[in-house]
């Protein structure tokens, strides 16, 4: 365990120094919100809604900050490794695959978590109040980043090298923050689009944490949760089974 942390220590001052994801995974979700909270303040939803703008884009923003952290920055980061030879490094110690896919992941899960440290404090300044559950809204945001980054861990597993990281990535990234729900709305797509999109993991994320938040009905909560985990299981088996060492 000690060595976890000290490997997971190193990759974060690594990470800090070029400055991409805290700017992306957490800066900018961050100065989204605000922006929206200078724009729309307290106003309802819509007219005649029980909860504010914000308070209906609080997920959204939450998922933003995921986003970028699993199916951009974990993709690059572990690829990075890769083409500099250090996995190859690695390969001679009894460092496993297992061992660093863990590593790199628990850092985008500390990105994440100051990402919703910031947007909550962000929130307080436009009265944003947890309508709902808060062990519910964490259980759905831990669920929504994990399943997030499981796709980042493959990605990142796989791919020969940050270019091919980079174009696989952002394959899935951009469809994923335009039409899961984080910028337009799911309602205002058509039907057969809606379909689509639901497939998503973060769809199914932003959905949970949104009901959860405003404390609505979610329906049934069970089909997303076993999409979520099921895809969790697949991408961490598929990213250790196949993981490239160079």
């Amino acid at each position: 365990m000690k060595r976890f942390f000290i490997f997971l220590k190193t990759e974060l001052k690594l990470s800090l120094r070029d400055m991409n994801m805290p700017i992306f995974a957490v800066i900018m979700p961050l100065v989204i919100f605000v922006i929206l909270g200078i724009l729309y303040g307290e106003k309802p939803a819509f007219d005649g809604a029980s909860y504010t703008f914000l308070e209906q884009s609080f997920g959204a923003a939450c998922a933003i900050a995921i986003c970028a952290g699993g199916l951009m920055g974990l993709p690059q980061a572990i690829s990075d490794s890769r083409e500099r030879k250090v996995l190859k490094r690695f390969r001679v110690t009894p460092v496993s695959p297992v061992f660093l896919l863990g590593v790199e992941m628990a850092m985008y899960i500390v990105y994440c978590a100051a990402s919703l440290g910031t947007l909550a404090i962000a929130a307080l300044f436009w009265k944003v109040r947890l309508q709902g559950s808060l062990p519910y809204f964490l259980g759905s945001w831990l669920l929504t980043m994990v399943s997030t980054l499981s796709v980042g861990l493959l990605v990142g597993g796989v791919a020969k090298n940050t270019k091919q990281a980079g174009v696989i990535a952002s394959i899935l990234y951009f469809p994923m923050l335009v039409f899961s729900g984080t910028t337009l709305p799911i309602e205002v797509m058509p039907r057969a689009m809606q379909k689509i999109v639901r497939l998503f993991p973060l769809t199914q994320g932003i959905s949970l944490m949104k009901n959860t938040f405003l404390r609505m009905n979610p329906g049934n909560v069970l089909a997303p949760i076993c999409v979520m985990l099921g895809l969790t299981a697949l991408c961490v088996g598929l990213a250790v089974r196949f993981f490239r060492w160079e």
